[in-house]
């Protein structure tokens, strides 16, 4: 259920569950605007606290806190989408939710939001539902190798997937599938991955971001190069399906829609991010107004700017092991803008921070990023 917009004014209260680096950003945004801000998070001090008014230390599906957090707010939005969609459903009936309980319930279900993506008519993998482990033969032979099994929910960055190229890799797999329900799907032979990042209001007025390319290493996302290397065709074909969808959805908030190009110019949707995404961080610098801002506009029952690129930019992700290279390379690279998301904890391939540079020459850049050493094991 989505409750009727509400027109926010300064000083307005703005709940957010969920206290990482999306909720912090998002905080700066509402600071910024004049809301004030309240977080739900179990961790002490978590960086979206850092930035906050109020901070409510407490488990997400704890229910006395979830209506604490709807009785403050005057509104409620979520950095992530692992949240129990029944407990939403009831702060729902204290409290502003513009984004709805309804996208989480497709979101966290890989089989759910596959249907919904066919229902949308947009181009998806051919897929197959593997309910168990002895299910997997039959689904092999609908889809074949090279294949990818994934669990139905809670994978993210790599995590509940298994590669199947050939046999030899089934006996893995078969582990997979006998701890939930998964979903087999075709491998795309993909030539870049590509994301979109859609923002709309309740009026169904939308602000979409330039086409961001995707470089991955070990499943996380290391860079983003915004505009993609794609022809003005294949953006136009990637914009076109991410408005498709988020009409499709009756979208308020952000989406982050994932995809495949394949070779002939072909775009395949892989899925879905119901909230700000890691791609989509080059805007707080690279556009006149960012994914956060628009998305506390469209929770905040304001109009959409239209987003216009102010630079080309690449944005790089700080991990764990990253964190002593970038900290000293402060000191040579002055026109990078680097930004540290507060953990107090650095472990490897942790999301610490992250780098935006703007660019005119994209791939001098990509060579500077890597003549530094620290992405790729080496040391300044």
């Amino acid at each position: 259920m989505k409750t009727l917009y509400k027109i926010l004014k300064p000083n307005d209260v703005i709940g957010i569950i969920g206290g990482g680096q999306l909720g912090r950003m998002m905080a700066q945004s509402a600071k910024r605007m004049g809301f004030t801000v309240g977080i739900l998070d179990p961790g002490e001090n978590c960086p979206a606290a850092q930035v906050a008014d109020w901070h409510i230390q407490a488990a997400y599906a704890d229910a006395v806190a979830l209506r604490e957090l709807a009785e403050k707010s005057d509104v409620v939005t979520f950095e992530f989408e692992n949240i129990d969609a029944a407990a939403l459903q009831e702060v729902e009936t204290l409290s502003s939710i513009p984004q709805g309980s309804e996208i989480l319930t497709i979101t966290q279900d890989r089989i759910k939001e596959k249907e919904f993506l066919q229902s949308a008519g947009v181009p998806i993998a051919q897929f197959a539902v593997v309910e168990n482990a002895e299910r997997l033969d039959a689904a092999l032979s609908k889809i074949g190798y090279p294949s990818v099994l994934k669990t139905t929910r809670f994978g993210y960055d790599g995590k509940g997937q298994a590669v199947l190229k050939s046999e030899a890799d089934k006996e893995e797999a078969m582990k997979l599938a006998a701890d939930s329900i998964c979903v087999l799907e075709a491998w795309v032979p993909f030539t870049k991955e590509l994301s979109v990042m859609i923002v709309r209001n309740q009026r169904g007025e939308a602000t979409v971001f330039p086409v961001s390319e995707n470089i991955h290493v070990n499943n996380i996302l290391h860079e983003s190069i915004v505009p993609a290397r794609v022809t003005p065709a294949v953006a136009e074909k990637a914009n076109r399906a991410a408005h498709q969808i988020a009409d499709a959805l009756q979208l308020v908030g952000t989406l982050g829609i994932e995809m495949f190009l394949a070779a002939d110019d072909t775009i395949f949707i892989n899925e879905l991010a119901p909230r700000p995404h890691n791609s989509g961080h080059y805007t707080i610098e690279a556009m006149n107004v960012s994914q956060f801002d628009a998305h506390i506009q469209a929770v905040a029952g304001l109009p959409m700017p239209t987003a216009r690129q102010l630079s080309p930019a690449i944005m790089v992700n700080i991990l764990g092991q990253h964190m002593d290279g970038t900290i000293a390379l402060r000191e040579e690279k002055a026109d990078w803008s680097f930004h540290y998301y507060g953990k107090a904890e650095s472990r490897t391939d942790r999301k610490m921070g992250h780098i935006t540079i703007l660019t005119d020459d994209q791939e001098a850049t990509l060579k500077e990023i890597d003549n530094t050493r620290i992405w790729n094991g080496g040391t300044i």
